[in-house]
């Protein structure tokens, strides 16, 4: 799968990656929270880009996601959804 920037993923811990566009213009806490499963932590990445992740996702145990961890260079666990800075009100 070739990843275009303007495209919001969800990055699975299995190492999954699809699309993940929100139903409006932006997304909502409750979109974030579905696809992260639970209470959201935003973290920025370069350039213009955020990381949505699974705020408690350590102490629930949510298993390692390596592609995850790869972009961002700290170990993360669980689905998170990458996303154009734009598309976060």
């Amino acid at each position: 799968m070739s990843l275009d920037p303007s495209v919001p993923v969800l990055i699975r811990a299995d190492g999954e990656i699809d699309e993940f566009r929100p139903a409006g213009d932006s997304f909502t806490l409750d979109e974030l929270q579905g696809a992260v499963g639970g209470y959201v932590e935003v973290v920025p990445m370069q350039p213009a880009h955020l990381v949505a992740m699974n705020e408690d996702g350590l102490l629930r145990g949510l298993p390692a996601n390596a592609v995850a961890s790869a972009l961002l260079a700290r170990q993360i666990v669980g689905d998170v959804v990458v996303l154009p800075s734009e598309l976060l009100d």
